[in-house]
């Protein structure tokens, strides 16, 4: 219906353009191909409404997103599996202070946790007094965190580690520059009797602030100390949950509309045994066992685990998409006929999130803290799995069984169905791509010529972004043509649920892949073009889409969508036009409206946004952050016939702010 109802709007006006074009004139060839049409069709039973759900986010596990990221925690390897669950183990990134005259550290498996038996044996030789004196600082091992950990003035840390000894133990507890020279916040803990394991706590304000600060653990006592579970943890997390503050508001500010979690191929995993488990994440913290990420070829404890996901989508205001291993990996896979136990555990994942706090997975949930349920109701049948082996076989047990229980559940399948039918039920399908910024330009057609089915699956687009040379670590040029194949995506909302840009984060020192959204390490962060890029849509979920039409009478380089959304700041509605100049020419741009009643148009209130920059490859940096960003300015001279210039290669977006008198009309319910 929407390729028909376009054609008739294109066709409309295209006896306007070519009339005025008659008309005018033109000076010479080279203004003659900088000058183009847009239409919008602003009547009211013209428009479409676009999904709710349109555009989110997708998280997943690479670039030390959550360890040493989003996830607050600044102890690395805290409970020192990371080496492996044989021992003697490596200890990185722990490391002695003092030399082998003064102390010695080795591993043993003597933890009182079942699931992480390593424990970190501490053996101090030398003592107060007598041949072998400790230095006034005292000896003992310090953590630098991920890269250092970020220590400020005025904020209290949490510092958790459990110790056992057969001696009394005096043991100094300090947060100290890198180099363990200047002292930031420190505490004492000194027992007579920690002959059993023992869990201490303590609350240390900082004095000073060091970005690159690390957690010293020392004594000047003769003995010997075991530790295990060591976190810092500051106090002020998002609401007390965890998440880092100023990573979360910049994913927040995104809007997103859901949250997919936790890959990606962080759920696959090289070899099954190496994959995302989440019984392995939920419970105390001290519990979780962590594991290798062999893909992406680091250790996390799993303090940000199954549960921590689902509160993450809660405290966004977004609906969590829960993607899990289908018994597949990059390397090996479950048959169809040995699948039940995996399907169990699916199903008991999704009692976790969804049952009653008197279920079995509902009460270990509620013992977390929260006893209502998660509003859980889209998940995801592995990752990129449709050519493997086994994927339809256990795909299809999966839907069945898990319909069964949860019949509202929509689910998404790995197969993609652009191309041609899917041969197995399913209520959307994943599409990934990741190519080069004049493919995924020319890709925001991609979707055109699909049949508008109304009742088949629709596409969740949940991986996209610009890869290669022309991304660099974030360029300008990815943005841009990344925000014309958003346009395209929003132009076939009728047959597109979803779409997420992938990966979200990455921790400068840990670059696993290029490029990302949102930048950051211990202490800063900034975004992307691509990040910058996304802000111009997160009004589009849930607004109505308007039918526009772009004519030109030259090679197009265009692309154009309108919609009407409406404002949660102060309630006004807005057409807005977005535009991607994909040129290398200014564009003389005629907008014609129709549709709009008399004096609808309000003659204030509206803004233009640019996005542009002086070299396609330009690129955002801790050194300049808004190397690359929007830049808004009062759009004067608001009608229903205007005329604009588009900056060469650049991303434009116009708010005319029109009066409230179509109210109703507009929202979406979709």
């Amino acid at each position: 219906m929407m390729a028909v109802f376009r054609a008739s709007v294109g066709a409309l006006f295209y006896v306007l353009f070519v009339l005025s074009v008659a008309c005018r004139g033109f000076a010479s060839g080279l203004e003659a191909n900088q000058t183009a049409y847009l239409m919008v069709d602003a009547s009211p039973q013209s428009g479409q409404p676009i999904p709710k759900t349109l555009f989110g986010i997708f998280f997943e596990e690479i670039n030390h997103a959550g360890a040493g990221g989003l996830w607050a925690e600044l102890v690395s390897n805290r409970g020192f599996e990371a080496g492996g669950p044989n021992t003697p183990s490596n200890i990185d990134p722990w490391s002695i202070i003092g030399n082998d005259s003064s102390i010695t550290v080795s591993t043993d498996r003597s933890s009182c946790f079942s699931r992480n038996k390593v424990a970190l044996r501490m053996e101090v030789v030398c003592d107060t007094g007598g041949s072998n004196v400790c230095p006034d600082s005292g000896v003992g091992i310090y953590n630098p965190g991920y890269w250092g950990m970020n220590i400020e003035q005025g904020k209290t840390y949490k510092v958790i580690l459990y110790i056992t000894s057969l001696e009394s133990v005096d043991l100094s507890v300090s947060l100290t520059s890198s180099d363990g020279l200047q002292t930031l916040a420190t505490g004492k803990i000194i027992s007579e009797d920690v002959s059993n394991w023992t869990k201490e706590e303590l609350l240390l304000p900082s004095v000073g602030t060091d970005h690159n600060s690390r957690l010293q653990l020392t004594t000047s006592r003769k003995g010997v100390i075991w530790f295990d579970q060591v976190s810092v943890m500051p106090l002020d997390t998002y609401k007390g949950h965890g998440f880092r503050k100023d990573l979360f508001s910049m994913v927040a500010d995104l809007k997103p509309q859901f949250l997919r979690f936790p890959g990606g191929c962080f759920v696959e995993g090289e070899w099954l045994r190496n994959a995302f488990r989440w019984r392995e994440t939920i419970g105390p913290w001290e519990e979780r066992p962590g594991h290798f990420g062999d893909v992406w070829d680091y250790w996390t404890d799993d303090g940000l685990g199954y549960f921590e996901f689902l509160q993450l989508a809660e405290d966004l205001g977004t609906l969590p998409i829960w993607v899990f291993n289908n018994g597949v990996s990059h390397n090996d896979q479950v048959a169809s006929s040995s699948i039940l136990p995996f399907i169990q555990d699916i199903l008991d994942s999704i009692e976790f999130a969804r049952g009653d706090a008197a279920s079995k997975w509902g009460s270990v949930r509620a013992s977390m803290g929260h006893p209502e349920p998660f509003q859980l109701s889209y998940v995801a049948i592995g990752n990129e799995d449709c050519g493997k082996k086994y994927y339809r076989g256990n795909y299809l047990k999966f839907y069945y069984a898990i319909k069964d229980v949860y019949p509202d559940i929509k689910i998404i399948s790995n197969c993609d169905g652009s191309s041609s039918q899917l041969d197995h039920p399913a209520d959307m399908y994943d599409w990934h791509i990741y190519t080069s910024a004049n493919d995924m330009f020319s890709k925001s057609h991609r979707f055109d010529p699909l049949p508008r089915n109304k009742t088949g699956p629709k596409a969740f687009v949940s991986e996209y972004a610009v890869h290669g040379n022309d991304a660099g670590k974030g360029s300008f040029l990815a943005a841009l043509a990344e925000s014309g194949f958003l346009i395209g995506l929003e132009k076939n909302s009728d047959i597109i649920e979803m779409a997420s840009y992938a990966p979200l984060l990455v921790n400068d020192n840990d670059r696993r892949w290029n490029p990302d959204a949102i930048v950051f390490n211990s202490w800063q962060q900034y975004g992307t073009p691509s990040y910058w890029m996304q802000l111009l849509f997160k009004e589009s979920s849930g607004a109505t889409l308007l039918p526009s039409t772009v004519q030109a009478n030259f090679s197009i380089s265009l692309i154009a969508s309108a919609i009407i959304w409406q404002s949660s700041v102060d309630d006004g509605y807005y057409l807005r036009i977005k535009i991607v100049n994909f040129g290398s020419n200014a564009v003389n741009l005629k907008i014609l409206l129709s549709g709009l009643g008399s004096n609808s148009i309000s003659s204030y209130g509206s803004t233009k946004t640019v996005l542009t920059s002086e070299k396609l490859m330009d690129e955002n940096s801790f050194k300049e952050p808004n190397k690359v960003v929007p830049v808004q300015s009062v759009f004067e001279n608001t009608g229903t016939d205007m005329d604009v210039v588009l900056s060469p290669r650049s991303f434009t977006s116009y708010d005319i702010s029109i009066l409230p008198t179509i109210d109703p009309v507009y929202k979406s319910d979709i």
